[in-house]
């Protein structure tokens, strides 16, 4: 009889030749928990998506209470569903007053593709404008956005007309133009390490979309939801775009991304042609309500504040000869190596010490720690005692 893992190898698409390969048959809060007993702390949060940690009480009741009701009924945007329009209220009531109209989607690439869409068709331009080692998914118009060249080339032809830029380089001003249709960037380039926008980048770019007609596109999909100590990253930066994207935590744990922006931009999407965004499954209603059972615990249990708290601790107490530094806002943090080979040894072996970590996919000196925000001192203790060992272990070898 073959194994789970034989199973896995043989009969599901692989992404990489190298998986985890690790079974979990539960998982609880911050921790997750293999057949034979094996207990590891979650410090990626499945890449930023279990902000309030793996089956939070709040979470499961709401999935429950709507599965009682029902799930699938219809293609999104044809009948009115509870989850849906509640939980679009709870997000308009917490963005700024132009970002009103929420399009549910599936995933954080599908919003991406919503969103480059809506930009073309509201200002009948093509030209597009990225940022080099931004990650916006790999579906093929958001591959098309993407920063890295290696994961492109072997998907071309691409989108056209799109441009990328350098982070933090003021220069992308002479790139946006009246023929500019959007700009898409993340405010903290989260897979090029937890790179930061210098002072007054992204006013610049503000401004200048302004001048030029063109919109601004927020890619929050990592970001929101509290990730960097802040509820989303245009609250710690004071810029506003005209469509914004979420994902991964937007969900609480399930499947839903979404792309938002203006009454007026989103009208676009329904004229000439109707169904100018159309999606099956975006806005799930199960989705839905464990999204918003997700941010009102976010916002009623305090999870921003000890998010900062937790943030501090492990800046302060990661502290060995083979870190750098250790980069980043909130529960986004980029710990860097003083020898880029030690980052694999890292992640391969972290599982031995009882955790789980991860690689960034453009940055090769540093690992990603991204624990779930409801993380305990107790547990970031552990946390840090244990990545220490296991520096200390990696440089004897």
């Amino acid at each position: 009889m073959l194994t789970s893992r034989q199973l896995f190898l043989r009969h599901l698409g692989q992404t990489s030749p190298s998986p985890m390969l690790i079974e979990i048959e539960k998982a609880e809060g911050v921790w997750l928990f293999s057949p034979d007993g094996k207990k590891y702390l979650d410090l990626i949060s499945g890449v930023s998506v279990s902000n309030t940690g793996h089956r939070h009480p709040a979470v499961i009741e709401a999935v429950k209470n709507q599965l009682d009701s029902y799930m699938h009924l219809m293609v999104y945007g044809e009948i009115i569903q509870s989850p849906q329009v509640r939980y679009a209220e709870k997000l308009a009531g917490i963005l700024p007053p132009n970002l009103q109209s929420c399009y549910f989607v599936n995933s954080g690439s599908e919003a991406v593709e919503g969103a480059l869409k809506l930009a073309k068709r509201y200002t009948g331009r093509s030209r597009i404008i990225t940022f080099r080692n931004a990650y916006h998914g790999s579906t093929h118009g958001a591959l098309s956005v993407h920063g890295n060249e290696y994961f492109k080339n072997s998907f071309r032809p691409l989108l056209p007309d799109v441009h990328v830029a350098d982070f933090n380089d003021s220069g992308v001003i002479r790139m946006i133009d009246s023929s500019t249709a959007c700009v898409i960037i993340e405010p903290v380039q989260a897979e090029g390490g937890v790179i930061y926008p210098e002072d007054g980048f992204l006013q610049l770019i503000r401004k200048r979309c302004n001048d030029t007609g063109t919109l601004l596109i927020f890619d929050e999909i990592q970001t929101g939801f509290g990730r960097t100590g802040h509820l989303f990253a245009i609250n710690r930066f004071g810029v506003v775009p005209d469509i914004l994207l979420l994902a991964k935590a937007l969900g609480g744990g399930m499947p839903l991304g979404a792309f938002i922006s203006s009454a007026e931009i989103m009208s676009s999407l329904t004229l000439e042609p109707v169904l100018g965004h159309i999606t099956t499954f975006g806005g799930h209603p199960v989705s839905c309500a464990a999204g918003l059972a997700s941010l009102e615990v976010i916002l009623s249990e305090g999870l921003i504040e000890n998010c900062r708290k937790r943030s501090d601790y492990f800046k302060k107490n990661l502290d060995h000869p083979a870190i750098k530094n250790v980069r980043g806002e909130g529960l986004l943090l980029a710990v860097q190596l003083v020898k880029p080979e030690y980052v694999k040894s890292v992640v391969a072996k972290a599982p031995d010490y009882g955790l789980i970590l991860d690689y960034f996919l453009f940055c090769t000196d540093a690992f990603r720690i991204a624990p779930p925000l409801i993380i305990s001192e107790e547990e970031t203790i552990y946390a840090c005692k244990q990545i220490k060992k296991m520096l200390d272990d990696i440089v004897k070898n």
